[in-house]
């Protein structure tokens, strides 16, 4: 099946409109003027009609790294585009103030210790009261507590690789001060398995896509390679700003270099099947993208009733219709380009 745009349908539809000027005329009875129409049946048909979109090619293991806690920024050992492993370290903050803290903790753990000694000992003399003894103990349990955080900030004051890769963008240079949690690196995994193209969809094709489902996906970079796709994840909601769902697809290189930010044309085959309402191409009137018209005849069968509906494609001159067509039987073919909602017809 060869799917086309409904822009072209527009152009079939004007060509055959330049025909039917010379065919259909209308006929005068008494003072009433009557348009000869022809009907046809409309048709079910159902089909896997492919989902199409676009988006941008990204790795699955990005990953955007920043340091714990503030400070300033001692040395950045990487730079843009280079290349990076697992475990290796890729920036460090100014020691100065985090070891102080880290000291200022553990004389507190002593001082604190030496508190609770004392008292537990003039406790078992009953020369200090058991709240006395409570609060000692709360202290230096405390004071334990804020030496580990310092230890585990202290652990924490450099950036660390948690991926091979390569590092794609880097924000911030020696010297400057930076905040917790402020992003200092951006990561994207290096695996030839693990690049990505990321689109969003209706919800509609959301409910038709799953997790397995083939794609093909079409690079501006590789105009003329087609890569082979499967979905490997599908959103559980929707993007609050845009209102669609987002499907991952991952992609198979086939050999070629990737980069993140590639621009990528996808489309995606659903297993399930759909049902679309089928009629012929000439009896779309008005089209604009997805939405045009058609005619049907009304009660009596000699006035029509101009009828919205919603275009899903064009297969060769029959019009898959998802909306618009409920209960429907027959629509105009013939005539259509004469008529108004005023219009008497009769039938050919």
């Amino acid at each position: 099946m060869k799917q086309y745009s409904f822009i072209i349908a527009v152009f079939l539809l004007a060509a055959c409109g330049k025909q039917e000027d010379k065919k259909t005329e209308t006929v005068v009875l008494g003072e009433e003027t009557v348009v000869p129409v022809k009907l046809e049946k409309v048709t079910q048909t159902v089909r896997s009609e492919s989902i199409v979109a676009s988006g941008l090619v990204a790795s699955s293991g990005e990953a955007k790294l920043s340091f714990k806690i503030g400070g300033i920024i001692q040395k950045i050992y990487v730079t843009e585009g280079q290349k990076v492993h697992k475990g290796q370290v890729l920036a460090s903050l100014n020691m100065t103030e985090i070891d102080a803290q880290v000291s200022q903790a553990k004389y507190s753990v002593e001082k604190a210790e030496r508190d609770f000694k004392r008292v537990e000992s003039m406790y078992k003399d009953t020369a200090a009261t058991l709240e006395q003894m409570q609060n000692v103990t709360t202290g230096f349990d405390v004071a334990k507590q804020n030496l580990q955080i310092a230890q585990f900030n202290r652990s924490y004051a450099q950036i660390t690789s948690p991926i091979d890769g390569a590092v794609i963008r880097k924000t911030a240079n020696e010297g400057e001060f930076t905040g917790p949690g402020t992003s200092i690196f951006f990561l994207t995994s290096n695996r030839q398995s693990d690049w990505v193209v990321r689109v969003g969809v209706s919800d509609k094709d959301w409910a038709r896509l799953k997790v397995g489902n083939k794609a093909t996906v079409v690079l501006d970079a590789y105009p003329t390679e087609t890569f082979m796709g499967t979905v490997t994840k599908s959103a559980p909601a929707a993007d609050p700003m845009n209102k669609l769902y987002e499907i991952e697809v991952r992609i198979n290189p086939n050999g070629k270099r990737f980069a993140s930010g590639l621009f990528a044309k996808v489309e995606i085959k659903p297993a399930e099947n759909r049902s679309y309402v089928m009629v012929p191409i000439e009896a779309i009137i008005e089209g604009n993208g997805q939405d045009a018209f058609v005619y049907v005849l009304d009660e009596s069968r000699k006035k029509v009733k101009r009828l919205p509906i919603q275009i899903g494609f064009v297969d060769g001159d029959k019009v898959l219709v998802t909306n618009g067509l409920d209960g429907i039987t027959e629509v105009v073919t013939s005539g259509n380009a004469f008529l108004t909602e005023s219009s008497t017809v009769i039938i050919k």
